[in-house]
């Protein structure tokens, strides 16, 4: 009997810790909030969980259909003239100019679908917004592209993301002082739009459509995809205030990229000619030197780049062959920042992918993977004013050279110089000049494209003769700039399927 006593008492303990464990997850689930949970459960979080937290404010809607005429008066001529600047800076090497015609958000207002108070803080409110636009708005680009200047009107404009507006309190009417606007990374906005080529067909122009895909994709993410931000002052806004909201930088990540192993040939005769585009921002692109006719390249080459949020950020990897014309993509990798720990060297190996978006990729062939090491160092006080200074200066010197050259576009790389539109390009201190009706361009007529000149010089030099755009036989001996001739760096590429 005592023994059955015993082994009673020992189970009803058992049973009841237990039950004290369960209800304390309970608990714990009780208070953990969305973004607690998701980081919790990374990729293991089923699809079927939500948070219902939105709330519906159709009164809100209402005040935006009347107020929506002033809006798109009071802003249209603000946008367009910051916009301009912006495309200059985004511009793809493949177009030779880029302006901003006309830039009109059409009658339909916005849709706000519900609002959510995510989080109070001291002095601030932070509020996410399922926003929604679908309306009768017109964006008329004039692109220099493939010899010619064309007018493409991006209409039927659509956009879909949810916003987050940080409320700066103050003690003084409005009680507000500023406020802080950004793009949630996840889910992934989405912009739609008709491209239309004005006067012309789409049809004939290869590549385009592609191009401005990923101009405005990029431009939206590198500007205002947090935590990227706008900050907007309200009435007097302290100065210390607007610069404690404005994104500063936190600290430097090195990258080393090792190299590649099993690379896909993207070629019809020899082998891929790879490099890797890396960047944390789009604006500020870096790229490798060019391993010639090699499926397991070896570069060994280090990076800087400047994080604003470990957190949230993520280092984008792009393996390409170097091509005559538009380059290919033989795979993509991206690397999380947030596991970092600081000062700690790590050595990583990533798949390569056909693309990031995985959910609509078909294929799932082997495209090899790329070796690199990561090692990030948080800034001090001191390093992140010097950080920034430099930062600045550098965008301020890209503004200066873009308005500073024929045809608004002049990339500094290295040692290595690229002139488009010139008629003249110098290749390193030793370099031949290509001028007049050959590989160069005449006028504005046709530029000097990174890449293509690199491959057609190889080829030339190879014995192998390439007719250029007048028909005429071009034979060149370009030299080198520090291994890789007038290879690009501030261009954006797509991140595109192949």
């Amino acid at each position: 009997m005592v023994v059955v006593d015993g082994r009673w008492r020992y189970m009803m303990d058992k049973r009841n810790k237990k039950r004290i464990q369960k209800a304390t997850g309970i608990e714990l689930l009780n208070v953990i909030d969305e973004m607690d949970l998701k980081k919790l459960c990374e990729q293991s979080l089923p699809n079927h969980i939500s948070f219902l937290t939105f709330e519906k404010v159709e009164w809100l809607n209402k005040t935006l259909d009347k107020f929506w005429p002033s809006i798109v008066e009071a802003t249209e001529k603000e946008v367009k003239m910051r916009l301009g600047p912006m495309l200059v800076a985004y511009k793809p090497v493949e177009i030779s100019s880029l302006t901003l015609d006309k830039f009109h958000l059409g009658k339909t207002p916005p849709k706000i679908d519900g609002v959510r108070i995510q989080r109070f803080r001291e002095g601030q409110v932070h509020m996410d917004m399922e926003f929604k636009w679908g309306g009768s708005g017109e964006i008329v680009l004039n692109i220099g592209f493939m010899r010619t200047k064309l007018p493409v009107q991006l209409k039927n404009l659509s956009f879909f993301a949810t916003i987050r507006v940080i409320f700066q309190l103050s003690e003084v009417i409005p009680c507000i002082s500023a406020l802080v606007v950004a793009l949630l990374p996840k889910p992934k906005f989405q912009i739609g739009y008709k491209l239309n080529v004005i006067g012309g067909n789409n049809a004939n122009l290869p590549g385009l459509g592609d191009m401005i895909e990923d101009l405005v994709n990029s431009t939206v993410a590198d500007q205002v995809e947090w935590p990227h931000r706008i900050v907007v002052p309200v009435g007097d806004t302290p100065a210390d205030i607007m610069s404690d909201l404005g994104l500063k930088l936190q600290g430097q990540l090195k990258v080393k990229v090792f190299k590649a192993e099993k690379l896909k040939n993207k070629e019809t005769v020899g082998r891929s000619d790879p490099y890797v585009l890396l960047f944390v921002r789009v604006l500020f692109k870096k790229k490798t030197k060019v391993i010639h006719s090699n499926l397991n390249p070896e570069w060994m080459e280090s990076f800087l780049f400047n994080v604003e949020d470990t957190e949230t950020q993520t280092l984008i990897l792009q393996v390409m062959d170097e091509d005559i014309g538009a380059d290919k993509e033989l795979g993509i990798a991206s690397v999380p920042l947030h596991d970092l720990k600081p000062d700690t060297e790590i050595e990583i190996t990533q798949k390569l992918l056909k693309s990031l978006d995985t959910a609509k990729v078909k294929d799932k062939s082997d495209r090899g993977s790329i070796t690199i090491s990561l090692k990030y160092h948080p800034y001090t006080k001191e390093e992140q004013v010097a950080a920034m200074l430099a930062e600045q200066n550098e965008l301020k010197a890209r503004e200066q050279m873009n308005n500073g050259v024929i045809g608004g576009a002049m990339d500094a790389v290295g040692g290595g110089v690229k002139m488009v539109g010139s008629g003249i390009s110098a290749v390193g201190s030793g370099g031949s000049k290509l001028v007049g009706t050959g590989v160069g361009a005449v006028g504005s007529s046709v530029g000097i494209v990174g890449s293509g000149v690199v491959k057609a010089s190889r080829l030339v030099s190879s014995g192998v003769k390439r007719l250029s755009s007048s028909n005429r036989l071009v034979s060149t001996t370009s030299t080198p700039v520090n291994g890789s001739p007038m290879h690009e760096v501030n261009g954006i590429s797509k991140l595109k399927e192949v």
